[in-house]
């Protein structure tokens, strides 16, 4: 595995993407894959609950393989987000890279209740 030297970058891209959490088992948010020769820098995780009545509780994890899967490191564990609310988990100011076969998980307290949202970068 090797990753950019990210001060010699050939091409940053800017992404954002939407994961519903329709199960209460670990979610891929963001997956690098094994020989990708990229980095991802996430910038922000937004997690939003869309139930009108109940808090929902989340774990933002940083795994040691892609696709969530090797040994999922909690970031951010068993957070409450209120009902009809929204919650940042992440933002530039605590902003982390994934080298490649690794990933950004998310494990939902209860089913099809969050959304969640990743801002990153691909940088290769």
């Amino acid at each position: 595995m090797t990753a950019p030297n990210i001060v010699n970058v050939a091409t940053i891209t800017g992404s954002t993407s939407t994961v519903n959490l329709s199960t209460t088992s670990i979610t891929s948010l963001v997956s690098n894959a094994a020989s990708s020769n990229q980095v991802y820098k996430i910038n922000s995780v937004i997690v939003a609950n869309t139930n009108g009545t109940n808090a929902c509780n989340f774990t933002l994890s940083f795994c040691s393989a892609a696709s969530a899967g090797g040994t999922a490191s909690p970031l951010a564990s068993t957070i409450s987000v209120p009902a009809n609310a929204s919650l940042i988990a992440l933002d530039k100011s605590t902003s982390l890279y994934l080298p490649e076969n690794t990933s950004l998980g998310v494990t939902a307290g209860t089913a099809s209740v969050l959304q969640v949202t990743v801002s990153y970068e691909v940088i290769s």
